[in-house]
C-alpha cells in the first residue's frame, strides 16, 4: 500500500481591472498548471464581464492559453515577460497593478497564510478582503469621531461609569 503525499498548497488565479480592483478570483491546488488555471480564471471572466477584450498575464500563462483565449472568448493575452538580464527589481508595464492588488490581499492577516479547508473559503475570503479597498467612503469625509457618548441616566450618576 502507497500513502499518497496531500499538498496542501494552492495557487490563487486573479482577474482584476486596470486600477486594480477584483473581477474574479480562483483558488486551485497547485498542482494545476498555470495555463490550466488561466482557461477557468477567463471562462468565469468572460461570464462577469463580457466586454473584456484585452488580458495582461504573468509569463506562467504563456502558451496555448493565448490561442485559447483568442479562438473561444475573443480575448487579446498579451504576456508580460519579465528580463533576466537585470539584476535589480524593475517595474514592469502593467504587471505593478497585480503586484498592488496582491499587496492589498497580503496586508489581511488571514491570506497571509492558508489557513482554509475548502478553496471556495479562500475565494470567499480573497472577496471579503477587497471589500476594504472599493470602500467608496473615505474615513475622513465621515465626520469627527465621537470620542464619548452621553446618555441621559449617566448625567444623573457621573462617578458610576
Amino acid at each position: 500500500m502507497t500513502q499518497e503525499r496531500r499538498s496542501t498548497t494552492r495557487k490563487r488565479h486573479i482577474v482584476t481591472d486596470t486600477l486594480g480592483l477584483l473581477i474574479v478570483v480562483m483558488v486551485t491546488s497547485a498542482a494545476l498548471q498555470d495555463r490550466d488555471g488561466g482557461r477557468l480564471v477567463l471562462e468565469r471572466a468572460k461570464m462577469k464581464a463580457p466586454s473584456i477584450v484585452l488580458v495582461w498575464a504573468d509569463g506562467g500563462y504563456a502558451g496555448k492559453l493565448i490561442a485559447h483565449a483568442h479562438h473561444r472568448f475573443q480575448i487579446l493575452v498579451q504576456i508580460i515577460k519579465r528580463t533576466d538580464k537585470r539584476p535589480t527589481f524593475e517595474v514592469l508595464p502593467r504587471r505593478w497593478v497585480i503586484e498592488r492588488t496582491n499587496s492589498w490581499l497580503m496586508q489581511t492577516r488571514r491570506l497571509a497564510r492558508d489557513y482554509e479547508r475548502l478553496p471556495e473559503h479562500a475565494e470567499a475570503m480573497i472577496k471579503w478582503t477587497m471589500i476594504g479597498p472599493v470602500d467608496p467612503t473615505p474615513r475622513a469625509l465621515n465626520g469627527p469621531t465621537p470620542v464619548a457618548v452621553e446618555t441621559s441616566h449617566m448625567r444623573h450618576f457621573p462617578n458610576t461609569y
